[in-house]
């Protein structure tokens, strides 16, 4: 397996369609990351909430990334499940963002998910940064459309607990889901430690199209 470093990202810009879906999907990246002692900026966009979860956003938000020498956090008000349809508001959302930051590093949803919020972030993602580090994560769920990642990070049990942890606490609207468990989450990271023979058993995966090898 090949190995590359990832600790050169100082900016980071975070991609998702609703509230919990930069945690689940990389969360436990994101804390590993942060451990870096020369410091990293974030910038984390959320596109679809309501009040309340527009507040859960915010406050996992910003226990993420407590340790992040900047962080600019955005929650957007678009309405879950409509993205598709609201295409031009949400385009001219992504060229202001390309005016507010040139990233390192940015992680969003990946091109196949079977949710149309979650595949249009995906594809104005790639059309707003053409030339930038781009991993896309991934979002158990019923839509049963997991599939192969071809970039894993190792996690450490204590990262991979305080995602979990941390994400349970924060959103409560999403508790009565019947995919909502410590156990699903746990099973993910465990899964793709198995598949990146991970010295700590654990990791996040994700998909990256487009990688170019500097000599």
């Amino acid at each position: 397996m090949i190995e590359c470093q990832l600790s050169e990202a100082r900016r980071v810009l975070c991609l998702g369609a609703h509230a919990d879906d930069i945690e689940i999907g990389c969360g436990g990246t994101l804390l590993r990351l942060l451990e870096n002692p020369e410091g990293l900026d974030v910038y984390w966009v959320v596109l679809c909430s309501n009040q309340a979860r527009a507040r859960e956003a915010e406050l996992s938000a910003k226990t993420f990334l407590r340790k992040a020498r900047r962080k600019t956090i955005v929650v957007k008000s678009f309405r879950d499940g409509f993205l598709p349809y609201l295409g031009a508001a949400v385009k001219e959302s992504f060229e202001d963002l390309k005016q507010s930051i040139d990233p390192d590093l940015i992680f969003t949803h990946f091109r196949n998910d079977l949710h149309q919020d979650h595949r249009l972030v995906s594809e104005l993602t790639w059309n707003t940064f053409r030339s930038h580090l781009i991993l896309e994560y991934e979002i158990p769920k019923y839509d049963a459309d997991l599939c192969a990642p071809n970039v894993f990070v190792p996690l450490s049990r204590a990262v991979c607990r305080r995602k979990i942890q941390w994400i349970l606490r924060f959103f409560a609207t999403q508790r009565n889901k019947h995919w909502f468990s410590e156990d699903l989450f746990s099973g993910l990271l465990r899964l793709r430690g198995v598949e990146a023979a991970s010295p700590t058993g654990f990791a996040e995966a994700f998909h990256c199209r487009k990688l170019l090898l500097v000599p």
